[in-house]
This record gives C-alpha cells, sequence and structure tokens, in this order.
C-alpha cells in the first residue's frame, strides 16, 4: 500500500467520535439502524442455529450462507447503478420494508413448525436480492447526510453500529432463543424493521433533483470499473478486501460447528461467541473514529488486516472457551480496523457521480464473493476440519497482505492522493 509510515502526531479524542451526530439526519438514521441491525444479529444468529439443528452438516450451513449472499454476487452492480438514477432513500425504504415481510414470514413458518431447510434458503436468497440493492445504495447516502466533511467520522461511526450491533443481537438471541424460541427472534426482528422505516420517512432531504442524460446501465458501470483501474490505492484496497471476504470472513458462517462440536458449548454460548466478536468490533469502531483524520493510515491499514489474521488464526486452534471468546473479540477489533479503513479510503476517493456505482464494486468485494468463501469454508470442513478451514484462511489472506505491502511499498507514496484516508 503506497502509505508513508508517519508518527501519530495526535491522540484519541471523545469530542471527535461522534461528529455527525451534529447532523440531525444522520442522529436517526443511526438510531433506526441501531434498532434495525441488532434486530438483524439476532436473526442471523437463530437461523445459523436453526439450519444446524435442522441438518447436523457444516456444508448446509455454508450452503443456506450462499443463498444469502450470492444475490449481492449477481446483483449489487446493479444495485450501485440505480443508486446513482433513483432517489436513495426511495431505495432504501423499499428494502427495509421488503426486509420486514420476509422476517414475519420467517417467524411465521417456525411458529406453525413447518419450517424446511429449502424454505430458509428461498427466504434468504429474497433478502439477499433487497441487500444488493440496499447496501450500495445506503452506504453512498451518507454523504447527503452528512456533507463531505462529517464523511470520514460517519464512515466510522457506521462501522461501530453495523459490527457494534453484535454485542447485543447476538446475546439476545442465544438468550430468546431458550426463553421464547426461534419464532420470537424472527418476529422481533421483523419488528425492528420499522424504526429504520420511520427514520427514513422522518429526514429532511433537499429537493431530489431529476437524472437526465443516462448512459446506459452497462455503460456507466463499466466506466466505474474503469475508475477503480486507473486507480492505484483502489486497485489495492479493493484486492485485499476481496481476499478477505473469499478467505477470512468465511469463518462466521462456521461458528456453530465451533460452538457444538469443538467448545462444546449450546445455543447460549454460541450468541455469547458472536457477542465477543462484535465487542471487539465496537470498540475498534469507536476508537477509529476517535483517531479523525488520523496521519497513520498504513499502520492502520496493515496493522488491522495482520491482526484479523492472527486472531483467527489463535481461534481455530483454541480448545478453551474463554481463549476462543477473547480470540474472537480481537479479530472484531482488527477486522473492523481493516474494514473501515479499507472503506474510507475508497469512499474519499470516487467523485459524487460515480458514488453509488463504485461502492457497488466495493460491496461486490466486501460482501458478494463471501457466499463463494462460505461454499468453499462449508467443503473444506466437511472434508478435513473446521479448524483447519479456519487457520488456513487466515495464513491466506497474511500471506495476500504481505505481498501488497511488498508491492505497494511506502517509497511509491510520491503523491498525496495515494494515502488512504
Amino acid at each position: 500500500m503506497p502509505l508513508s509510515w508517519r508518527v501519530v502526531t495526535g491522540g484519541i479524542s471523545w469530542r471527535k467520535t461522534f461528529a455527525a451526530f451534529r447532523h440531525r439526519n444522520y442522529r436517526l438514521f443511526f438510531g433506526g439502524q441501531l434498532v434495525s441491525v441488532i434486530g438483524t444479529w439476532m436473526q442471523q444468529v437463530a437461523v445459523g442455529w436453526l439450519v444446524y439443528q435442522l441438518s447436523n452438516s457444516a456444508f448446509t450451513l455454508g450452503a443456506v450462507r450462499f443463498a444469502s449472499a450470492i444475490p449481492v454476487t449477481l446483483l449489487t452492480l446493479v444495485g450501485g447503478a440505480m443508486a446513482d438514477r433513483i432517489e436513495k432513500r426511495r431505495i432504501v425504504i423499499a428494502t427495509e420494508s421488503t426486509a420486514m415481510v420476509l422476517a414475519f414470514v420467517l417467524a411465521a413458518l417456525v411458529y406453525f413448525g413447518v419450517i424446511k431447510i429449502w424454505q430458509i434458503a428461498l427466504l434468504s436468497l429474497l433478502e439477499g436480492i433487497t441487500d444488493a440493492f440496499d447496501i450500495p445504495t445506503r452506504q453512498s447516502f451518507v454523504v447527503e447526510m452528512v456533507g463531505k466533511d462529517d464523511l470520514m467520522n460517519a464512515i466510522a461511526l457506521n462501522s461501530s453500529l453495523f459490527n457494534g450491533a453484535r454485542v447485543f443481537g447476538p446475546a439476545i438471541a442465544g438468550i430468546l432463543i431458550g426463553v421464547v424460541g426461534m419464532t420470537g427472534c424472527f418476529f422481533l426482528n421483523g419488528v425492528s424493521y420499522l424504526a429504520v422505516v420511520a427514520a427514513y420517512l422522518a429526514m429532511r432531504m433537499p429537493a431530489a433533483q431529476p437524472h437526465a442524460n443516462h448512459k446506459p446501465m452497462w455503460t456507466e458501470t463499466v466506466e466505474a470499473f474503469r475508475y477503480v483501474r486507473s486507480h492505484r490505492v483502489l486497485r489495492a484496497v479493493i484486492s485485499l478486501v476481496t481476499v478477505v471476504s473469499l478467505f477470512g470472513w468465511p469463518y462466521s458462517v462456521l461458528l456453530p460447528v465451533f460452538a457444538r462440536d469443538v467448545l462444546h458449548v449450546g445455543a447460549s454460548g454460541y450468541g455469547y461467541l458472536m457477542a465477543a466478536n462484535g465487542c471487539g468490533a465496537l470498540v475498534g469502531a469507536l476508537a477509529l473514529a476517535s483517531l479523525g483524520d488520523s496521519p497513520h493510515k498504513r499502520k492502520l491499514f496493515y496493522g488491522g488486516l495482520f491482526g484479523f489474521c492472527i486472531m483467527l488464526c489463535i481461534f481455530a486452534l483454541s480448545r478453551v472457551y474463554w481463549l476462543s471468546a477473547a480470540a474472537l473479540m480481537g479479530s472484531g477489533f482488527f477486522m473492523i480496523i481493516f474494514f473501515a479503513t479499507a472503506n474510507t479510503a475508497v469512499q474519499t476517493r470516487v467523485p459524487d457521480e460515480l458514488r453509488g456505482r463504485v461502492m457497488g464494486i466495493y460491496s461486490l468485494a466486501f460482501i458478494g464473493l463471501t457466499p463463494f468463501g462460505s461454499l468453499i469454508a462449508g467443503a473444506l470442513a466437511r472434508a478435513t476440519s473446521a479448524s483447519l478451514t479456519v487457520t488456513m484462511g487466515g495464513v491466506i489472506c497474511m500471506i495476500a497482505g504481505l505481498i501488497v505491502m511488498r508491492v505497494m511499498t511506502p517509497q511509491q507514496a510520491g503523491t498525496p492522493e495515494k494515502v488512504p484516508s
């Protein structure tokens, strides 16, 4: 990565941490998303446990995750192009409302005792389609809420929101599974979407300007790819995000296997493992937001990547519950440092007219390739073991990081635009 190693001249300032909250629209967004994302994590934990109960198969876990993520792979570029054509708030209201209906359908199927694996996979597929349009639109919508001055802070706070919610969602899910069952988790997730839809409706946005003279969608998408290809830092950042999404992030799909078969804990223990991961992510995101416009981006970027890989390997090899939870907490901390720094590096280099499409490309790398990683992880875990699969993933990501760091040496940072921020 073409970044210079520089001495940190400033420290963490909590006054900087919540700078984006001075914008009313962002406060509404943050509050609504916080409620909704907690519900989403509750459902993710419950779905993973339900699928493993019904199938007793690590491969099936990977297959269901594949069904939920493959639409992002296929459609996120379309979603990004739509975000540059249609008012973003209209898109996210539609996607969140659709996700709410799907959650209620899942709750009903479980309540009436007719739930099957194929039904879970189908609902996951439909939810993935909504995500393909929601993710790039939501990420590119942030700048319209806070402006460019507070964009970096808002990105870090978003990371604290979407990853830090795992502190509460999985822990609540672990409790609710034993108290009100799977139905309660799915129903409450559906209710949680009401908060974010209400937040979007309450925003005061300037009148949308009609877009005219659009080129064909495919032509506009190719234009965004050409922009990324011509930008050295964007190429490097998105390439590493791709590798981590394929080989590092899929460890999460195997957590039910570790919880039940490796660490021998139940649903509550599984939920607390997820919560430990989210706790580390929350601390990492808040620390990153507090640094403001930090001058040591190279350390943050590579430190986050390598720290994540090391913690992942420790978790994979551990057979002690507290050590596994601690390693997951560390992996969450370093993971969010890496991904939030990567997201910021991309967002701050994208012109407004390309923002939706480039964030569609980033979303493809960040989320769209995870279904293939999930399938690979599930197949390898079945053929070998979950521990070996996660260890291999951590090693592959570390090797990729070393290669990129070697190629993109600090001496190449001859111009300011090559410094991720």
